[in-house]
Order: C-alpha cells, then sequence, then structure tokens
C-alpha cells in the first residue's frame, strides 16, 4: 500500500489539482464575484508560473517528502499515532488530517506574526486581485519551510501515508477554492463555511485593511479560526468593494514573475506583520 501511494503520488496530486484548477476557472467565468481591475493573463502567468518554479525547487533541494517520512516513520513505529491503538485505520488517518490541518493554520498565523517570515509570505498576499490562482501563489522559500514544517509534524505526530496524500490533496483543493472568485447563495455559504473555509470567509484575509489580513488564517478547515479568536465574518467595507492586497504594493508593474521572486529581499514588510 504505501510503495503504491509513493509510486502514484505525484499523479494522483496533479490530477486532482488540475481537475479543481479547471473547475474553479469555469466558475469563475460563469458566475464571477468581483471585477478584476488587473489583465488575468498577467497574474495567471505569474501565479502559475510560481507553481512551476516551487515544484522544481522542492525537487532539487528535498530528497524526501512529507509522504515519504509518513512511510519511514510507520516503518519504524516512531510518532504519536504510530504508538496508540485505533480501533480503525480510518481513525488514524482523520486524526493525522485534523492534526496538520491545525499545524497549517498555526504555520499560517506565525508568518503573519514574525516580520522576517512575513518578508517571504507577502508575496502571497501582493496580489491585486483575488481569484484561484492566488491559492498557489507563493514564494519558493515559504513552500520549502511549509514543508520542512509539515515534514516535522509527520514525524512527531506519526501521521499515515494515507493521511498526508488526503490532507496535501485537500490543501491544494481548498486552497483553490477558497480563493475563487466566484459567487453562491448567502444561504450555501453560512452552511459551508461550518465545514470549510468558502471564498466569501478567506477573502477577508486578502483584504489591504491590516486587521482584516490579520484575521481568517484557515486554510481547509474553519473551526481554528473561531477557536483561537481570529475569526472576522466580512470585511468593514464588504465583498464587492473592498480593496485586495497590501497598500505597499499597488503598481502591477512591479509584480512581474522576476520582481515577485526577489520581492522578500527587495522591499519593507510595511505594518502588515501582527504585533509590528
Amino acid at each position: 500500500m504505501n510503495s503504491l501511494l509513493l509510486s502514484h503520488e505525484p499523479i494522483i496530486r496533479m490530477g486532482f489539482f488540475s481537475a479543481v484548477l479547471a473547475l474553479m476557472a469555469a466558475w469563475e467565468i460563469l458566475a464571477p464575484r468581483r471585477q478584476l481591475h488587473t489583465p488575468k493573463s498577467m497574474r495567471w502567468f505569474c501565479n502559475l508560473g510560481m507553481v512551476a518554479i516551487d515544484s522544481l525547487f522542492l525537487r532539487l533541494l528535498l530528497p524526501l517528502f512529507a509522504i515519504d517520512v509518513a512511510i519511514l516513520a510507520e516503518k519504524g513505529g516512531w510518532g504519536l499515532l504510530n504508538n496508540v491503538p485505533f480501533s480503525a485505520a480510518w481513525l488514524k488517518v482523520i486524526t493525522g488530517i485534523i492534526i496538520l490541518d491545525l499545524a497549517i493554520y498555526l504555520q499560517h498565523a506565525t508568518f503573519h506574526g514574525l516580520p522576517l517570515l512575513w518578508r517571504l509570505h507577502m508575496m502571497h498576499h501582493s496580489d491585486l486581485d483575488f481569484d484561484t490562482t492566488t491559492g498557489v501563489r507563493f514564494h519558493p522559500l515559504e513552500v520549502f519551510l511549509s514543508m520542512g514544517i509539515k515534514m516535522a509534524v509527520v514525524f512527531l505526530a506519526g501521521i499515515s501515508a494515507l493521511g498526508v496524500l488526503i490532507f496535501e490533496v485537500l490543501l491544494n483543493a481548498t486552497s483553490l477554492f477558497n480563493h475563487g472568485n466566484v459567487r453562491m447563495a448567502p444561504s450555501v455559504d453560512r452552511w459551508l463555511r461550518l465545514w470549510v473555509v468558502t471564498p466569501e470567509m478567506h477573502r477577508v484575509h486578502h483584504s489591504v485593511v491590516i486587521r482584516e489580513t490579520n484575521s481568517n488564517f484557515g486554510f481547509n478547515l474553519p473551526w481554528w479560526d473561531r477557536i483561537f479568536g481570529t475569526y472576522k465574518e466580512k470585511p468593514a467595507a464588504g465583498h464587492l468593494d473592498m480593496t485586495i492586497g497590501l497598500s505597499q504594493f499597488r503598481d502591477p508593474r512591479r509584480l512581474t514573475l522576476f520582481r515577485l521572486l526577489v520581492l522578500p529581499f527587495m522591499n519593507q514588510p510595511g505594518k502588515y506583520p501582527m504585533g509590528s
């Protein structure tokens, strides 16, 4: 089972990623929530180009990934969940997914809390519009650090390889979904955000207003923001009139692919890190 997962993991992840991206792109055309203010072709080239750069960067630098660590931990009996008796295998898988989701929430909040880490993460927030490709707009160094954090959590918690694979697929899918420039009925959104982070919930996090940027950190499960007091229901200006992005990056000409790569090293982080 583990060897099968390991050999097919890239194909499984890419298949789900491509399918969800295509679905969200079609939804954005048929029922857009907001009018876009910057050229979509330029943004999609930068955001999807960053996916290719991130993937190559990880492949070149890391000999192992989170799923490899999970397989090694299971074989060696390392980690908390590998030493806890479960009445059913699916309980271990679900527990592992929840632990990883909490870890990603805490990681996200930390990248907003520390100015040095915010320098990397602000590239994600520099997008002047908000659509499904914003969900994959991350600096390679942030992706590298995130993978290291996930590997440590997987090892210490003893999360199963199947749990890691399902979580990675869910994380990619929900990131594409909750960054979608899509319209849905308010009643549907209210019900959905009880179980998953919705675009209406996460869009608040991309507001230019600092107190709104530092809220709604969840990517997949919406519960952590309510538990830790970082939940904000809606932006003060409303979803149609709110301004997306960061106050120090308003010129699209400064947001080309190359400039995004050097952005953390060439610009001040502003007042967005929590506590600054």
